[in-house]
């Protein structure tokens, strides 16, 4: 559900908001203000995914107490005032519609926010990272490495089938590269798959027939 509230001085215009909004069924209307400062009030107590934002109001424009939020939802400015189109595209409004507005267009708009609220959602995960070897790049995929070793200057990955790969990392890079809801350090030397682990021991973690040490300085940062 797309979560909404609606900031216009005219009761009436919220009315029209309403009336179109109980139309929609993605969108989810927690509140109508009237009065911008008590709408500010609420933001700043309640999270919200958009505003349907009258930019011109007194005491405050629309416009204005967008720029004054910390955290900014999207918006629909919403005016009947055709010459702020500009300024609010430039504060990356998801739309602006003039009134009076129709529910056709009112329900493009929404649509706009919904699959720009659906876009933000949509993280790609990668599950593998490239790594130099001598002079190769090798793709490993997270899921097939067991364990690193710092080798001196290098890192060592240990992989599922029994190979290993050399690569001139430190402990740092390898951190770095590497997804830290997977993969943890549990020695000064080691870092482990948290997934391939199949038993946890005091001092100790098996993965597999490999037995890595659990260091007293990682035991309270370690679980699986």
């Amino acid at each position: 559900m797309l979560k909404a509230i609606a900031i216009d001085d005219e009761p009436f215009a919220l009315e029209v908001i309403r009336s179109h909004a109980g139309k929609v069924p993605f969108l989810q209307m927690n509140g109508y203000f009237t009065n911008p400062f008590e709408a500010i009030d609420y933001l700043a107590k309640n999270s919200v995914q958009l505003l349907f934002l009258d930019i011109k109001m007194p005491d405050i424009t629309g416009m204005e107490l967008m720029q004054s939020l910390k955290q900014k939802p999207m918006v629909i400015f919403t005016t009947a005032y055709a010459e702020h189109a500009v300024q609010s595209y430039e504060l990356d409004a998801v739309d602006y519609l003039l009134k009076p507005f129709a529910f056709p267009r009112f329900l493009k708009a929404c649509h706009k926010a919904n699959d720009q609220l659906k876009h933000q959602h949509e993280t790609i995960i990668p599950n593998h990272i490239f790594i130099r070897s001598g002079y190769e790049q090798i793709r490993l995929m997270f899921d097939e490495v067991l364990y690193l070793e710092s080798a001196g200057n290098y890192m060592r990955f240990v992989l599922s089938d029994d190979r290993a790969i050399l690569s001139r990392l430190t402990m740092t890079d390898a951190i770095a590269l590497l997804p830290s809801d997977q993969f943890i350090r549990v020695h000064r030397s080691f870092i482990i798959n948290r997934l391939k682990v199949q038993r946890a021991e005091r001092h100790q973690l098996h993965l597999g027939a490999q037995v890595i040490p659990l260091s007293a300085a990682y035991t309270r940062t370690f679980k699986l």
